[in-house]
């Protein structure tokens, strides 16, 4: 009978002797306690078996567990080394990830269920001889929740001082999901607050504490910025970026192959590389495990995005409709699936995200919404080229642009719009576009004054709505100059569109006629039609769309 496949299971122990399949990552023990830092930050994106590989730490060097039979025939049996130090040491293994909360007093609460919780596990601390008084007091307070802020930001460092003292042996530390808490206080409106206690209770726990064997946290961006690690000499971080831990998070394409074999399901691979493949970690080849894993169990369903469903992901939906026209742009050129050039920054910082487009398309390389096809390192900074991942993030951008026009006009309108155009209907089409321009001025750009910004939306829809059976083209060469949009049939019989867009000021003497002569010399005079003809396309129409305010004018030629 084959392994049951494991859906949700981040418990080593319940998935070992659970029978469920097992992609060995078990050699993260081995890198994680040779690694020359006291303290290490792996983030990763969520659900590439980050809380799994902590569990597998865990299980491994908790001195307080029998557990020698999870290991074996597993990879790190073989390293005799590291074997010694199986059940060595006393492990505190704390997890933030449900510390999702609406203002800062529930969430110091929650973090008062989450370490009563962790104190419950070492109860049999208040029996031994090492404690005195005031610290079983201090102990049962966390323990019944009735610590203050003071107490909670000292619970963690604390245990590890009874652990260590208890057991005359330093203390593992693994905190997962730390920036869980940092993110929901962002989007919530108590960051400052949230970071403050957070900064806190990591300091006591992770600086200069003589009880610390080794400590590994993982989330899903690196905060160093804010301070909450500040000071802390002993902190390595190993980002996506860099090659440390890269084949120890999601799925590499040897193991996805082997997963295929297992259960007969070798076919599949090209489907599964299409939709969930993608990532690049250090030089390695990721796959994302949680979709491969959902899509093996639901096989009969066919491709879905099962990654993508798992958020809300109400925080990049939030910043990318704010974006300016250059993120516009840029999303423009990723979704028509060739690269952008950016500087990374693994310094996040959540208040700096929408100051500037590298610190956009930095936070949304780390949250596992682009990857890295190539990288260089110029005057100090790490300039790499980003591209869409796969077909499932893909959806995600898709859907993003859909509630975009769902919010600015109705979808009928809008596919009605679409289809105007490319049958060659100018006058609906005009008359569909000037109630789109006019509703949405106001979404896509606050201040109303920058129909640049409509017309990069506009684009995007088309992108979405005709990549079917449209090549939609932005800012271009073809023959003597850069055009605005292309639309080049799939089919070399159906309608080409040529579209030049013009914006008058408001103080400008131009009228809308002379602009939209202006546009249509500038497709003649710069020989647009060029490309098209070199592909064999003959019907084509010209289209002069002309902006002054939220007054539109469209001509046909």
């Amino acid at each position: 009978m084959k392994k049951s496949i494991p859906i949700g299971i981040s418990n080593f122990k319940e998935l070992i002797e659970g029978n469920y399949y097992f992609v060995d990552k078990t050699s993260v023990i081995k890198e994680f306690i040779r690694n020359s830092a006291q303290v290490i930050l792996t983030p990763r994106p969520r659900r590439f078996g980050k809380t799994l590989n902590m569990s597998i730490i865990k299980h491994f060097f908790d001195m307080n567990e029998e557990n020698k039979h999870l290991f074996k025939g597993l990879k790190i049996e073989q390293d005799k080394e590291t074997m010694k130090l199986n059940q060595k040491y006393p492990v505190i293994f704390i997890s933030f990830k449900g510390i999702k909360y609406e203002n800062m007093e529930d969430a110091i609460k929650a973090f008062a269920s989450v370490l009563s919780d962790v104190y419950k596990k070492y109860m049999y601390l208040l029996d031994g001889d090492n404690m005195v008084d005031i610290e079983k007091r201090e102990f049962n307070k966390v323990l019944n929740k009735e610590a203050d802020i003071v107490l909670l930001s000292s619970a963690i460092s604390n245990l590890m001082a009874y652990l260590s003292e208890y057991h005359n042996k330093k203390v593992i530390l693994l905190i997962d999901e730390y920036d869980v808490p940092i993110q929901e206080g962002y989007i919530k409106g108590y960051y400052e607050k949230i970071i403050s206690f957070e900064r806190n209770m990591l300091s006591e726990a992770l600086k200069d504490n003589n009880y610390l064997e080794k400590a590994m946290l993982t989330g899903i961006l690196r905060v160093a910025k804010e301070s909450i690690f500040s000071g802390l000499n002993n902190l390595k971080v190993s980002s996506l970026t860099g090659f440390e831990f890269s084949e120890k998070f999601g799925f590499t394409e040897s193991e996805v192959i082997e997963l295929l074999k297992y259960y007969n399901l070798q076919k599949e691979l090209i489907k599964i590389k299409d939709w969930y493949n993608g990532y690049i970690f250090g030089d390695t080849t990721i796959y994302n495990p949680w979709s491969v894993l959902n899509y093996l169990d639901n096989i009969r369903e066919g491709l879905k995005a099962y990654w993508i469903n798992t958020s809300a992901n109400d925080l990049i939906k939030g910043i990318l409709s704010r974006g300016n026209e250059e993120i516009k742009r840029d999303l423009e050129i990723l979704i028509s699936g060739e690269k952008i050039k950016k500087v990374v920054n693994d310094n996040i910082v959540m208040t700096e995200i929408e100051d500037s487009s590298e610190n956009l398309w930095s936070f949304l390389l780390f949250t596992g919404y682009l990857k890295v096809s190539n990288k260089e390192t110029v005057d100090g900074d790490l300039v790499c080229e980003l591209k869409v991942p796969n077909k499932e993030v893909y959806t995600f951008y898709r859907n993003i642009i859909k509630k975009w026009f769902s919010e600015s006009i109705s979808s009928t309108k809008y596919n009605a719009m679409i289809k105007a155009l490319i049958t060659g209907d100018i006058k609906v089409f005009e008359y569909i576009l000037k109630e789109f321009v006019l509703n949405s001025i106001s979404y896509f750009d606050i201040g109303g004054k920058e129909p640049e910004k409509v017309y990069h939306a506009f684009v995007l829809g088309m992108l979405i709505s005709l990549s079917d059976d449209y090549y939609v083209k932005s800012n271009k060469e073809s023959g003597y100059g850069r055009y605005d949009v292309m639309l080049v049939p799939k089919e070399v019989s159906k309608l080409a569109i040529i579209i030049e867009f013009k914006k008058i000021s408001d103080f400008s003497k131009d009228t809308m006629e002379e602009a939209t002569e202006e546009a249509l010399k500038q497709i003649k005079d710069m020989n647009y039609r060029a490309e098209l003809i070199e592909g064999n396309v003959e019907n084509i129409i010209e289209l002069a769309i002309v902006f002054r305010g939220k007054e539109v004018k469209v001509t046909k030629r």
